[in-house]
């Protein structure tokens, strides 16, 4: 819900993924804690679903909003990533579509910046992680178990042409927000513009990405 040129994070994330075209419904999965009564009446401004649900077991969460719409494939994407490209998003969707994987991610081999982080698994593999995964870390982060148990998936990187990897466009601490406001108030604080765009602008501007470069990625157990 901070501020991100004008508009909630949350209405970034929603407003970009809402140009891929390969979503078919767009849920937030949110939680039944009466904090997160703003994030639903953020939902009913932008006229896009919710469901509420567990607060510590996104796994759980994740699952009954699934069933919610009777999805046959979920694609999961954070709501830290106000930078999400729908193009991206596209591309492993598709490649999840066409090589018919039970999980795809663009963050198994991780080429893009943190950030466009798109994951694609079917609705069975999402139902056998939900009866099986114990740990806490796999429940408040929904697919570890997945990619950590290969021999019980099939799982499909998706990688792209070039490695930027190093670049951290993901919102977690104050001096990444204070980057992505940065990166937002070049584009004019209109959200249409392109990944591409961004890459283009930090190559004009490098300065901007000391930023939040010193900030360190927890692990998965950390939260």
């Amino acid at each position: 819900m901070r501020d991100l040129g004008g508009e909630t994070v949350l209405a970034r994330v929603v407003r970009r993924l809402r140009r891929a075209n390969l979503i078919g419904e767009l849920v937030i999965a949110t939680t039944h804690s009466p904090a997160d009564d703003l994030i639903v009446e953020e939902c009913r401004r932008l006229s896009v679903c919710f469901f509420r649900g567990e607060e510590k077991d996104v796994l759980d969460r994740y699952y009954r909003a699934a069933q919610s719409v009777r999805a046959e494939a979920v694609v999961r994407i954070t709501s830290d990533c106000p930078l999400i490209e729908p193009e991206t998003t596209d591309m492993t969707i598709r490649a999840f579509v066409e090589k018919r994987p039970d999980y795809a991610s663009n963050a198994l081999q991780r080429t893009y910046p943190r950030g466009l982080d798109t994951e694609v698994m079917t609705y069975a593999a999402l139902a056998r992680t939900w009866r099986e995964a114990h740990q806490f870390y796999q429940r408040s982060h929904v697919t570890p178990y997945i990619y950590e148990n290969p021999e019980k998936f099939e799982l499909l990187s998706v990688t792209g042409d070039a490695d930027y990897s190093t670049y951290r466009w993901t919102l977690d601490t104050a001096e990444d927000l204070e980057f992505i406001r940065a990166v937002y108030g070049h584009m004019g604080n209109d959200d249409g513009f392109h990944w591409a765009d961004a890459l283009a602008l930090l190559r004009r501007e490098p300065d901007l990405l000391e930023l939040n470069r010193h900030v360190t990625q927890k692990t998965l157990q950390e939260g």
